[in-house]
């Protein structure tokens, strides 16, 4: 595959999907921008991770990432995990661009910051604190409109560009406070873009390979070449490899479907298996929807079907007014507690293996 077919695969299927967790999004046919390439250089301060300030979330600090849905049944276990995640959080920045820095987050913004806080550190980074000590720096992510677009430099520049201050971010991570320790790779929608740069520079091939306990990296269609190293996780207690999903209405295809789904890998959240099994709701343990204290057992089902993971519409009172075709901002909530009790497993399979005798 050409490097520019890598990237139109990798950055511009987020045409696709809604995103973000907590903004209406915008569609290809009404996003309007009067910004083009040269404003590319219009960027923010850069943040220093050196201040926990640039951290949204922080196993040293009180933050989203600590908080635990239900009425007391699960616990956050930070202080005493022997696993770390390094999260990387979705597009957030979706709403009128800033003139100062069009294409690009403000990590000094506290409204912003507020949001990414409430939604998807909160609905998604959460899941990992009953295993693993939870880390997520603040970055300049790109703006929704570098999806909607036709400018593929533009697109390839500016992600680039967010993505080097995830890069920075991790560096700073390793040198600080990894010491040696087990790691969690987790991301969402352009987090993931991120996610699998990071993999490939830091892992693939590399001795940082062995602390891999698994990448969850989810809501991007990723094909089961998207590594040369790192292998697809086939069962619930596979360790050192990748997964992803990426939710939709049952029996629904998305334009241009096999461009983007025709080769890509897709895991089952109530199975942990890549086969097209159906598997009903009474196996999924437990999602959320905007009420975060509630749990709803056997909110979803699942399938894998044709790259994607097919869903009947979710299950509780007032569903029928949920008429969706793409799930892809609740990619985790639906399935909160299948991952949270994964994740659990994954970790102590991998600690089980190095184990000695």
């Amino acid at each position: 595959m050409s490097i520019k077919s890598t990237y139109i695969k990798m950055f511009g299927g987020l045409l696709l999907f809604s995103l973000s967790l907590n903004v209406s999004a915008q569609s290809k046919k009404n996003f309007k921008t009067k910004y083009d390439r040269d404003d590319l250089e219009l960027v923010p301060p850069a943040p220093d991770y050196d201040q926990m300030k640039y951290w949204i979330a922080h196993p040293d600090i009180q933050d989203m990432a600590d908080e635990v849905p239900g009425k007391g049944e699960l616990k956050e276990y930070q202080a005493n995990a022997a696993v770390d995640v390094f999260f990387v959080y979705p597009t957030i920045y979706s709403k009128k661009q800033d003139k100062e820095h069009p294409w690009f987050a403000d990590v000094n913004d506290n409204k912003l910051n507020e949001d990414i806080a409430t939604s998807t550190i909160k609905y998604q980074a959460s899941v990992f604190n009953g295993s693993a000590k939870v880390y997520s720096p603040l970055y300049r992510q790109a703006h929704i409109g570098v999806y909607y677009i036709d400018n593929l430099p533009l697109k390839v520049e500016a992600l680039e560009f967010a993505y080097t201050d995830v890069k920075k971010a991790f560096e700073y991570y390793l040198e600080h406070w990894n010491d040696g320790r087990p790691i969690i790779i987790a991301s969402h929608s352009q987090g993931t873009n991120h996610a699998v740069k990071l993999l490939r520079e830091f892992f693939e091939n590399r001795p940082l390979m062995d602390q891999l306990v698994a990448a969850y990296i989810v809501g991007m269609p990723l094909d089961k070449g998207t590594f040369s190293y790192i292998p697809s996780c086939d069962d619930p207690d596979d360790t050192g490899c990748w997964l992803t999903w990426n939710t939709y209405a049952r029996d629904y295809y998305p334009a241009n479907h096999e461009f983007w789904y025709g080769d890509a890998l897709n895991v089952n959240p109530l199975t942990w298996t890549t086969d097209t099994t159906y598997v009903s709701w009474g196996k999924n343990k437990g999602g959320l929807l905007k009420n975060f204290k509630k749990i709803r057992p056997g909110l979803a089902d699942a399938q894998n079907k044709d790259g994607m993971l097919w869903i009947n519409k979710p299950r509780f009172f007032g569903n029928f007014l949920m008429n969706w075709n793409r799930y892809h901002i609740v990619d985790y909530n639906l399935y909160y507690l299948n991952i949270r009790e994964n994740v659990a497993q994954r970790v102590e399979a991998y600690l089980q293996e190095r184990r000695p005798d």
